[in-house]
């Protein structure tokens, strides 16, 4: 462990003794994706972040990964800088055990069974929630670590037009414009942007390196993006909203079969909401996610992989007394096209749900049930139950139960000469104990928490086909918090781990891959008049690239200082220096992570 880290541990420490640890959120505010339904940060009974829009100006992080990478629990690897294969690893699960969300539309690839967070594009983000835990019972495949839902940008009251613009480090570029605006009958949000670095070399030259090829160029990337989102009170019972988010990239990398990609991300939605009855609330979602990907070597074609979505969920919302049912459908069928001939390129999966939420007393339940019936592998039970129990009025504990599974991939089960189609799902049994309080000047919570994973998907060595063979455990303690004194917002998280095989073997009791054991976040915030000035330390000690646990990826500490200046009631300035101390470091093995930049930004501020 580095010298850096070490320091990094006595101020969280020094922070925890002030006020134990926590997110800094409001406990009055709304979060839905925990539940599937509406309740405040205290009701909740998940282990839960939420980055709003002012928090995501004022970090000046211009992707979501760089975003999330300040999450609690939140492990991120990628293959190079902005634009670059990115994965993500929550509680020190697999990079495709987390579920992700837009606007309540499930994303990613079918064929690798990943979420593109490097081309999600940052300024069509209104909020993002982080729930930690298992939530299978509630969303089906894939939310065996969590769910990260992210929300576009909504429209409220009058006319607010949006502007803002960057340039820094590697003729780094960004302008995001937008305008929304409402009234008690509708509201609107169009807003649009558009990312472009020179970037640097990704892969660092060597033959042994996963890019395999030595091209010492700078890989650029390039995003432009729109989002339109509106609604409507068509009656006093029933009201609409319907929206699009359209992301289009290109990028460049290492390769020696391919060094270029054209992708596209796109989001679809009509969503109707009726309030049947008094004690009754309906709500249709009809959608489509798009993830595509078209793939060169030096201009010319080599690849082709595009999944089309289409999605239908139908929840209904009673209240019985001071309890709350959920009963829900969700249907949705995945088509590919590639250029590959898959052996199957269709499969429809349909999930039935139902949560009951009640309180005795300062006692708490919920319970969730859900099956999921697939065209491929069959079906899949889980369920969830969890209890808090309020101790005074500041203070909680809470203890839950879940079961989770991932669905195989069609490149799992039907590339040619790879796939295997008789894999089953990957499941997982979790438990998660959970303290949290809060005191006139902060917020704080503990989790213990202890996830197994049973049928993981491997390879046989021998043939090189994927097989059910593997299995995980992975043990864990978060200490999250806020703390503010006079003019100081300060912040911190924690997270002891240890992800480990325990499938037998050669690798058993193996660290798993690219999932460092300790995670330390520390944020500092002041505000001087018009002035605001911070401060971010990341903090992980060393993981590995492989099962084998023979490449090392060394620990490292990075520093991000960030300020923002007040120069009119409408106009801020900002300066971030991202990597202040110039750290050398990798999240996967033979690939940069940039040294010290910068980016300027001057940004619009409705009134």
């Amino acid at each position: 462990m580095n010298k850096t880290l070490l320091t990094g541990f006595s101020g969280a420490f020094a922070c925890i003794s002030v006020s134990p640890l926590l997110a800094a959120d409001d406990p009055l505010t709304i979060v839905v994706t925990a539940s599937r339904q509406a309740e405040t940060v205290d009701e909740t009974l998940a282990p839960v972040t939420i980055i709003d829009r002012q928090q995501i100006e004022q970090s000046g992080a211009l992707s979501v990964a760089e975003l999330l990478s300040t999450a609690p629990g939140v492990v991120i690897s990628k293959n190079g800088g902005v634009g670059q294969q990115t994965s993500l690893f929550l509680r020190g699960t697999e990079s495709d055990h987390t579920l992700v969300l837009i606007d309540g539309i499930r994303v990613g690839s079918a064929t690798v069974g990943t979420t593109p967070y490097q081309d999600i594009p940052l300024g069509q983000i209104e909020k993002i929630e982080i729930v930690r835990g298992p939530r299978s019972s509630l969303y089906g495949s894939e939310a065996i670590g969590g769910v990260i839902q992210i929300f576009t940008r909504k429209g409220g009251d009058g006319t607010q037009p949006d502007f803002s613009v960057a340039a820094g480090s590697h003729n780094t570029t960004n302008i995001e414009a937008g305008v929304s605006g409402g009234s008690e009958n509708g509201w609107y949000a169009a807003n649009a942007s558009n990312y472009s670095t020179d970037g640097f070399d990704a892969c660092r030259g060597n033959l042994d390196a996963g890019c395999f090829t030595i091209e010492p160029d700078d890989d650029g990337y390039d995003n432009t993006s729109f989002s339109l989102r509106g609604g409507a009170q068509v009656t006093d019972a029933l009201d609409i909203d319907a929206g699009i988010l359209n992301s289009a990239s290109e990028t460049e990398f290492d390769g020696s079969f391919q060094n270029e990609s054209d992708t596209l991300t796109r989001t679809s939605h009509v969503r109707f909401n009726l309030n049947a009855m008094d004690n009754w609330a309906s709500t249709l979602l009809v959608a489509q996610s798009v993830d595509e990907s078209e793939n060169f070597l030096n201009g010319t074609f080599a690849s082709r992989f595009n999944t089309d979505r289409d999605q239908i969920s139908w929840q209904n919302d009673f209240l019985l007394g001071d309890s709350k049912l959920i009963l829900g459908i969700d249907y949705i069928d995945d088509e590919i096209e590639s250029n590959t001939s898959f052996v199957e390129t269709n499969r429809d999966n349909t999930g039935i749900f139902t949560s009951f939420n009640t309180a005795i007393g300062v006692n708490s339940f919920e319970l969730s049930l859900r099956n999921d019936d697939n065209e491929q592998f069959g079906s899949e039970s889980t369920g969830a139950i969890a209890w808090g129990r309020e101790i005074g009025k500041d203070t909680r504990i809470t203890l839950s139960y879940g079961t989770a599974f991932k669905a195989p991939s069609f490149n799992e089960l039907y590339f040619p000469d790879f796939g295997n189609p008789d894999l089953t799902a990957e499941t997982s049994e979790s438990v998660d104990l959970g303290i949290s309080g809060k005191t006139s000047s902060g917020r704080w919570s503990a989790n213990l928490f202890h996830t197994q994973i049973d049928d993981l998907i491997g390879f046989d060595p021998q043939t090189f086909a994927p097989v059910n063979i593997d299995k995980a455990e992975i043990t864990g303690l978060e200490l999250t918090g806020a703390y503010k004194i006079s003019s100081w917002n300060l912040g911190a998280s924690l997270v002891l781990q240890d992800p480990k095989d325990v499938s037998g073997g050669f690798n058993d009791g193996n660290q798993l891959p690219r999932r460092s054991k300790t995670i330390l976040q520390l944020n500092a915030d002041r505000r001087f008049g018009n002035l605001l000035v911070g401060a971010s330390l990341l903090s992980r000690d060393e993981a590995y690239d492989d099962l084998a646990n023979a490449v090392t990826l060394e620990s490292f500490s990075v520093l991000d200082l960030r300020a923002e200046y007040k120069v009119h009631r409408h106009w801020i300035v900002g300066l971030k220096v991202n990597n202040a101390l110039d750290e050398d470091y990798e999240t996967a093995a033979f690939y940069n992570q940039d040294g010290v930049n910068a980016l300027a930004t001057l940004r619009y501020v409705p009134q």
